[in-house]
């Protein structure tokens, strides 16, 4: 089975364009505001309808209220959440019923006691998503660092392989994290950037070109 491809902080139409032409099957909008790939409502809105039937539309959002989930949904009508904040079991599972669609919990993994924090999420989530835990560093982000953790742990671990995979990946590493963790998706941020939340329309390519080469 093919793996899918997910491209994560498309901003401008063009790189979104290049996403989808090269066969992205997940396009991702960041709804952060201490994000540089942070979109406003009016151009995630414009976004997704240029991927509406192109790829599943994802809007990453970080500890979330009601009202923040509430603009997401109505503006730029995803198809998938993906909360990437220290969401609890109990909030995820209030936000999935709230929203009537699928939910991707992103996990900051740095070693083996860190895969712990899935159980309680098990059967609460349509997806994990297994991400480099952040740098203890006061401006982090929670994801798009560009940081890889060791892919070993998954190997190691009773992770499922339906499990999607983030943190440092690029078309010069992606064959080889597929082939370490099994990884059914491979999300991608910062490997297709040529400076910090500028994407780079021939990384795109060739991203996606590695990600077919491996499957």
């Amino acid at each position: 089975m093919d793996n899918l491809i997910k491209i994560c902080g498309l901003s401008t139409p063009e790189t979104l364009d290049v996403a989808l032409g090269a066969g992205a099957d997940l396009v991702g909008f960041v709804r952060f505001p201490k994000s540089p790939r942070h979109v406003s409502l009016d151009l995630g809105h414009r976004l997704s309808l240029q991927a509406k039937g192109r790829a599943q539309r994802v809007v990453l959002l970080v500890n979330p209220g009601d009202e923040d989930i509430a603009q997401a949904i109505e503006a730029i009508n995803p198809d998938l959440i993906q909360l990437h904040g220290s969401e609890t079991p109990e909030r995820v599972a209030e936000i999935r019923a709230m929203i009537k669609r699928p939910v991707m919990k992103a996990f900051g993994i740095a070693e083996p006691s860190d895969l712990k924090a899935l159980t309680p999420y098990a059967g609460g989530v349509d997806r994990i998503l297994l991400d480099a835990k952040p740098p203890r560093t006061a401006n982090a982000l929670p994801g798009g660092n560009g940081l890889a953790f060791d892919w070993e742990l998954c190997r190691k671990s009773a992770v499922s392989g339906r499990f999607a995979l983030s943190g440092g990946l690029d078309a010069g590493n992606v064959g080889r994290a597929i082939a370490v963790t099994g990884a059914a998706v491979v999300d991608v941020s910062s490997g297709v950037e040529r400076s910090r939340g500028v994407k780079d329309v021939e990384l795109i390519r060739k991203f996606v070109e590695a990600v077919r080469r491996a499957g």
